[in-house]
């Protein structure tokens, strides 16, 4: 019969283990015997020691469930065939089947294959996990929407773009009508109604536009004719002053009269002229090695308004003094701070500076007036032109007609535009103004606004031709 679980005490404490409290049940009988009878309580289970490698090694009490396991595994019987070690698992296995979950032994219960624990089930390639181990919970399905949400729309949608497209945030604003009824319904209304601008107005528009293009580089546009008086000078002043109007960028005037020419005159005024430096492109030439900024070639310059001026010579003795190689030199000074430049040539084709200027040409003006002689000048201009190498510039010429005399009714105008139309990209007239026609200064504000509508048109197909 087996010992009393009472007399382990001894053994266990023996053993150095710390024996867990416990609470002490009188098993004995009257007479002094021990007695295995039922007492009332639930009595001591003193482990079969038989079965152990070591029988006199007495078994220590376990307080957890994973010390209860590995007691068991040691008192289990040996195996008849060796068992070869298992390599230790190099992955971690996703989710190892559980059979039931585990459970700890209460106090004072005893560890055993009969104490309520249930094992742990796995498959043979799957190495067992450590004593420590707890198993995951089976993952929650994820959840399928059946219809997107507003998120999964905004995500999916394209997104917009604001530079390129801001149309699609602000409703676009009509233009401002400038004169006439539409312009009278405007101001009355305070801009609740605005029918935009007319016909009229919008070809202006286009025409500022085509003179405000952005350009890329520097270009000269030279103005000629083979006779005096018809308003070469003041197409120069004229349209320049259109492009300083319209541009961003400030144009030159170039006065490469050989003739003291009265390019700057006709901008400022004689007044205005004769009382600031007279410095001329002579002044310029001699010391054009120390020009090296725009705020050194400012010194030799005139302004009227932002349109920037060279003054011709005006000593006669030295006034046909300018060649053509120094004219390239002048161009491309003025080609390093402006992109569009001006050349009043002078009359004739034939002086010493031309052929640096035509050289240095991106297209050509043709001055001519409403007169039989004028019309077959600017034909003979064209047609020298196009035999001396200057095939591109005469095909791509602009004629313009000036009404400077205010000529009869006898004069066909019809006929001789017909005449020039044929033989050049594009003719232009200018109607008669007295603006123009005094050969004093030469302003935008006391011109007619057909005169004003001309220049514009003229400083467009500049513009247009700089390619």
């Amino acid at each position: 019969m087996p010992d009393p679980a009472d007399q382990n005490a001894r053994p266990i404490a023996d053993a150095g283990l710390p024996q867990p409290p416990r609470r002490r049940r009188d098993l004995r009988r009257a007479d002094g015997a021990l007695s295995d009878a039922q007492t009332g309580t639930m009595p001591a289970v003193t482990p079969d020691l038989s079965n152990t490698p070591d029988a006199g090694t007495p078994v220590p009490r376990r307080s957890s469930w994973a010390e209860a396991a590995a007691a068991a595994d040691q008192a289990s019987p040996a195996p008849s065939a060796p068992i070869t070690s298992v390599p230790a698992p190099t992955r971690r296995p996703a989710r190892p089947p559980v059979t039931a979950q585990p459970q700890v032994p209460q106090a004072g219960q005893p560890a055993g294959p009969d104490s309520g624990t249930s094992a742990v089930a796995y498959d043979g390639d799957e190495a067992a996990p450590p004593s420590s181990y707890v198993p995951e919970e089976a993952p929650t399905p994820a959840f399928r929407r059946v219809r997107p949400t507003a998120a999964d729309v905004i995500a999916d949608s394209p997104m917009p773009d604001f530079i390129s497209s801001p149309g699609l945030f602000v409703r676009e604003q009509k233009p401002r009508p400038v004169g006439g009824v539409r312009g009278a319904l405007y101001a009355l209304t305070g801009g609740a109604w605005n029918l935009g601008p007319g016909a009229k107005q919008r070809e202006e528009d286009e025409l500022g536009r085509r003179i405000s293009r952005q350009l890329q580089g520097s270009f000269n546009t030279a103005v000629l004719s083979l006779k005096g008086g018809i308003g070469k000078t003041s197409t120069t002043v004229g349209v320049g002053l259109t492009l300083a109007e319209f541009r961003g960028d400030p144009p030159c005037a170039i006065d490469a009269n050989p003739d003291s020419g009265d390019l700057v005159e006709r901008a400022l005024g004689e007044g205005i002229y004769q009382q600031a430096s007279p410095r001329t492109i002579t002044d310029l030439l001699a010391n054009i090695e120390g020009v090296d900024s725009l705020t050194a070639l400012a010194r030799y310059m005139h302004h009227a308004g932002r349109l920037h001026l060279i003054a011709g010579e005006q000593d006669p003795e030295v006034s046909d003094s300018l060649t053509a190689a120094e004219y390239l030199r002048i161009r491309k000074l003025i080609s390093n701070y402006y992109s569009v430049a001006l050349t009043d040539c002078g009359t004739g084709v034939t002086h010493n500076a031309m052929s640096g200027i035509l050289q240095s040409a991106d297209n050509i003006i043709i001055a001519a007036g409403y007169a039989v002689s004028g019309a077959k000048r600017a034909r003979s201009t064209l047609h020298w032109l196009a035999s001396h190498g200057y095939e591109d510039l005469a095909r791509n010429a602009i004629v313009v007609i000036t009404d400077k005399d205010e000529v009869s009714s006898r004069v066909d105008k019809d006929a001789i535009e017909e005449h020039l139309a044929g033989i050049c990209r594009q003719l232009i007239a200018v109607p008669h103004d007295r603006g123009v026609a005094d050969g004093d200064l030469v302003t935008l504000d006391v011109l007619k606004p057909e005169t004003r509508r001309a220049y514009k048109e003229i400083a467009a197909s500049i513009v247009d031709g700089y390619r």
